[in-house]
């Protein structure tokens, strides 16, 4: 109901009667010196104008007025609000929202409706209405929208694993990772999943993450254990299948294949066509800009060698991350396993930060380099939460080191794992601190997500490569890489979960 009148035409609009007198309010037939306001029609609408003209001259409101004038304005205001809730029989119901009507039922679109036969068996809707439905549908259910720590929970066996074929996923799958490829014959290591405590994972799917990615790009950007989880990612999106329709768009990152899974460069770069999905990797072990420094020559006797060394800038990130950051919507970095004395030497890497050489002075190798890598998180958190200012849309994970299970040495010094038994060592996570705490202390105050990993896979000492690689890499005991499927499956569902 809408009045436009002044405090004061309201005031002489109608008076009440006397006792005993003849009603002197005017009739909707009567004529009225007063401007009459736009009436409600219908049921209850002469009762709303009767209680409106009890309210004016000659009655206990207008004695009231006549002794406090200013009150006025106010209550005509509240009287005439009170009268449409009594004649409209509305029931007020307080929300955070404002005032909603009890009776009031949420409109069905027509989109809606389509979308109801759409679930039933009998519906012969195309795909495409189907992908429609699946964005206009409510929310997911309550047990997903929780404030989930999905770092805490446990492994328990699932029949229905794994997600997809380690034999058949052989175009995305490196041979030294199928573990059904190898001489290994037990794999009760495939048949889990994780259950976090007191929520849900959203079902994970190749057809599942491909709708949620439409149009958008996911991209790992991190050492050989992050090429893994890249490569678990192509499996789980494909379904373990060869799928010739899936596009090579590596040339259109720069990105030139690794001749191996190991190798410390390359990377790839995949494009689904059907929903205009890409996922790339690109390593950069430690996530740092690489400066080539003056080449330096050695003889060893008669044989001359020639190599280059590398200014590793602990304050400037990686040239690809700064070139290709605009064109991703989903970011995830590692990196771990490479900040040792021994890589460095390895791979010709001077540590600088701030355009200078950093220098050890006395501190014991395994500090310096620890140290190093905590500066590089930080500085990587803080760059990328600059850069999301500028794209609240993208979502970015740091994922913490994935464990290694080397017993009596390491990778090059006689390290051995040989469990065969799931979970020996534990099926559960209690705690509410990352195993990674340097990761988790570098995304502190930033808009990057911690993808939270380490405690989960430390009690996986069961399903790493062990000694059933093929080719050279059989001479070596591998107690850092996992089998594929295995337990990098679970950080992509861990992912999906919260993109």
């Amino acid at each position: 109901m809408s009045i436009a009148l002044s405090c004061n035409e309201l005031a002489g609009y109608c008076a009440v009667n006397k006792p005993g007198e003849k009603s002197k309010c005017p009739s909707e037939s009567e004529p009225s010196p007063y401007p009459r306001p736009r009436s409600p029609t219908g049921k209850g609408a002469e009762q709303v104008r009767c209680i409106f003209r009890a309210s004016m001259k000659g009655g206990s409101l207008d004695r009231l007025l006549a002794s406090a004038p200013f009150l006025g304005c106010p209550l005509l205001l509240l009287v005439v609000l009170v009268a449409v809730f009594s004649v409209l029989d509305v029931s007020p119901v307080l929300t955070n929202f404002g005032i909603t009507r009890l009776e009031e039922q949420p409109k069905i679109s027509a989109q809606d409706k389509l979308c109801e036969q759409t679930t039933t068996p009998s519906s012969n809707a195309s795909s495409l209405d189907a992908d429609a439905c699946a964005d206009s549908r409510p929310p997911i259910p309550s047990p997903y929208l929780i404030d989930c720590n999905y770092g805490k929970g446990k492994w328990v066996a699932d029949n229905k694993r794994p997600l997809y074929s380690g034999k058949e996923c052989s175009r995305w799958l490196s041979l030294v990772w199928a573990c059904r490829r190898m001489d290994r014959t037990d794999f009760s290591y495939e048949s889990y999943r994780w259950q976090p405590n007191g929520c849900e994972i959203p079902d994970f799917s190749g057809q599942n993450f491909l709708k949620r990615m439409r149009h958008k790009t996911l991209a790992f950007v991190g050492d050989s254990l992050g090429r893994q989880q890249f490569q678990s990612m192509m499996c789980i999106a494909t379904g373990g299948k060869h799928s010739p329709e899936v596009e090579d768009v590596s040339r259109k990152y720069g990105l030139v294949k690794a001749p191996n899974a190991f190798s410390p460069a390359g990377g790839s770069a995949y494009r689904f066509p059907s929903t205009n999905t890409t996922i790339l990797f690109y390593w950069s072990a430690t996530l740092s800009e690489l400066q080539p420094l003056q080449n330096t020559t050695s003889s060893a006797r008669t044989k001359k060698k020639t190599t280059t060394s590398y200014a590793l800038h602990l304050d400037r990130p990686a040239e690809f991350l700064k070139q290709h950051l605009h064109s991703f919507d989903a970011l995830v970095l590692n990196t771990g396993h490479h900040w040792s004395r021994q890589k460095f030497i390895r791979n010709h890497w001077e540590l600088y930060d701030g355009g200078k050489p950093v220098i050890r002075k006395g501190k014991a190798a395994a500090n310096f380099f620890t140290d190093a890598r905590n500066a590089k998180l930080h500085n990587i958190a803080r760059w990328l939460d600059a850069e999301l200012l500028r794209r609240p849309g993208m979502k970015v994970f740091l994922r913490t080191m994935s464990p290694d299970h080397f017993v009596d040495g390491g990778w090059d010094t006689g390290g051995r794992c040989e469990d065969t038994a799931p979970l020996s060592g534990g099926s559960e996570v209690s705690g509410d601190r990352s195993g990674d705490l340097a990761a988790e202390h570098a995304v502190n105050g930033t808009r990057v997500k911690l993808l939270d990993v380490t405690a989960i896979s430390r009690l996986r000492s069961e399903g790493h490569i062990s000694n059933h690689s093929v080719g050279a890499q059989r001479e070596k005991y591998d107690c850092l890489h996992w089998c594929l499927p295995g337990v990098p499956d679970l950080w992509n569902e861990l992912l999906f979960a919260q993109i």
